[in-house]
């Protein structure tokens, strides 16, 4: 027997992190299945269950073979659409080169070609890395279904998706993380606050902008169809988030687990912080469990940008910051200007959004240089990888400046690109189902129910009685022709 003989490569491969590059993968693909689909299905109307559970699992399979065919390659292949700029030896570019992603290469080393030189060689397969991404890839748009919901078509659904990914996502990931422009300019994004959770809830809100308002009963009186199913589906979040942010630095390493704690802390002290207002501040002065469901969503969303760059103080600031912040805004900025007329219906701009956006500026401020992302470089000369914030280190203004405009350019991006395609597509087919299948929901768009047993048993019930009745008229009428047969026998 050959022991020492292994079934993978000797060198560019390390059991531990693709092992744990996987499981994190797995992580954050249960985040979206099942648990977006539940905790959407359950805060919706019952008639809406089935039509945003469906559109869920619609999108997760579409991106999938977006991803495949040609998004990967756009999000973190060879650079397609420069703008000259070289920093750090770097060519610095808008997107990569549309190609599939199939084939032997997803055996090879894994690689990011920007990247290469400026960080430690991966420890696992291209494969990998491809799926890792794709689960981000696949939840993003998952996210903004959540301002949509209650009337958008379905059949608009599962076109706008592919386009979005293509033209949005793959944009967003490769500026910031597949080494493009703001990626050579210094701005980070550890695990999407950007790229995922601030292009979401910029998405969302301008899509709802486009579709309208739901019918003004449903928005009046939209409340859950079921807190068991939110609660469920907000707890697979929350544990799944240790796979979104603890698998980024790519390796199995002490950042990882570093971002983990972190990720836990900030999402305590958000939901925290957010029931102490609702029961101080909010007009009930009642603690909700939706209240606690938005406060963690928040401390998730808000420590994701810098979840390795901070440290647990740092995470504890971010989640008490950002929660009072988003409270604020959910509670005073919804009755103004244009976020009183955009029926966000789950207020994705919110808890994404604003969060999104607030984690990504309080890089600048928290980021902790002793925080250390890469231990080495594989280019001769490099050093380890850190980050410092305003309130560290040299006390310099450029990662917040930097992470401002980076902050800037996503929003402005994801709006324009929405939009077009949004308008683009109405031009063929109908974004919003008519006012007639948005009485019925699910039973006119998927002819099914989400609690089918209900119907069931009353219609068994009906059939039951109907037979003991039929049987008691059938006995009475036995009782009397039975004498007659007795007595002629």
């Amino acid at each position: 027997m050959h022991t020492d003989l292994i079934p993978y490569p000797s060198t560019g491969y390390q059991a531990g992190d693709a092992a744990w590059q996987l499981t994190a993968a797995t992580f954050v693909g249960l985040m979206s299945l099942p648990g977006l689909a539940v905790l959407y299905g359950g805060l919706v109307q019952k008639k809406w269950a089935v039509n945003t559970m469906l559109m869920a699992f619609s999108a997760f399979s579409l991106v999938l073979i977006v991803w495949s065919l040609w998004g990967f390659n756009m999000g973190f292949g060879q650079p397609w659409i420069t703008f000259g700029v070289k920093v750090a030896g770097s060519g610095s570019g808008f997107v990569g080169k549309p190609g599939a992603a199939l084939g032997a290469g997803q055996e090879a080393q894994a690689n990011i070609p920007l990247l290469d030189g400026l960080m430690p060689p991966f420890n696992f397969s291209q494969s990998a890395l491809f799926y890792f991404q794709f689960v981000f890839a696949a939840i993003t748009p998952l996210l903004w279904l959540g301002s949509v919901i209650g009337r958008m078509s379905f059949k608009a659904w599962l076109i706008i998706v592919p386009l979005w990914s293509t033209l949005v996502y793959s944009v967003d990931a490769f500026m910031l993380w597949g080494g493009g422009f703001w990626s050579g300019m210094g701005a980070v994004d550890y695990s999407g606050g950007y790229v995922i959770h601030l292009s979401a809830g910029t998405a969302g809100f301008v899509a709802a902008a486009v579709l309208g308002p739901r019918l003004k009963r449903d928005r009046d009186h939209g409340a859950p169809n079921n807190l068991l199913m939110c609660a469920t589906g907000a707890g697979i979040l929350w544990l799944g988030w240790n796979g979104f942010n603890g698998g980024d630095p790519y390796f199995a390493g002490p950042d990882a687990a570093a971002a983990v704690v972190n990720t836990n802390l900030a999402t305590a002290a958000a939901l925290l912080v957010w029931l102490i207002m609702d029961y101080t501040l909010s007009p009930s002065k009642k603690p909700t469990l939706l209240g606690a469901i938005n406060g963690m969503i928040v401390g998730l969303v808000t420590i994701t940008p810098a979840a390795g760059f901070v440290n647990g103080f740092g995470a504890l600031c971010l989640g008490v910051i950002t929660s009072a912040i988003v409270w604020l805004a959910w509670y005073k900025l919804s009755k103004r200007w244009i976020f009183k007329k955009v029926d966000d219906a789950l207020g994705v701009v919110y808890t994404h959004g604003i969060a999104g956006l607030c984690g990504g500026l309080l890089v600048g401020l928290f980021a902790d240089p002793n925080m250390i992302e890469y231990f080495a470089g594989k280019a001769k000369g490099s050093s380890s990888f850190s980050v410092a914030g305003l309130f560290y280190g040299s006390h310099s203004w450029h990662q917040l400046i930097v992470q401002a405009g980076a902050g800037l350019t996503v929003i402005v991006w994801t709006a324009l690109c929405t939009f077009l395609i949004f308008k683009v597509v109405g031009l063929f087919v109908k974004l919003r189902l008519p006012d007639s299948v948005l009485e019925t929901g699910d039973l006119a768009v998927h002819d099914e129910d989400v609690y089918p047993a209900q119907a069931l048993t009353a219609v068994d019930t009906a059939a039951v009685a109907r037979s003991a009745a039929i049987a008691r008229e059938e006995a009475e009428a036995d009782s009397t022709t039975a004498p007659t047969s007795v007595g002629e026998s």
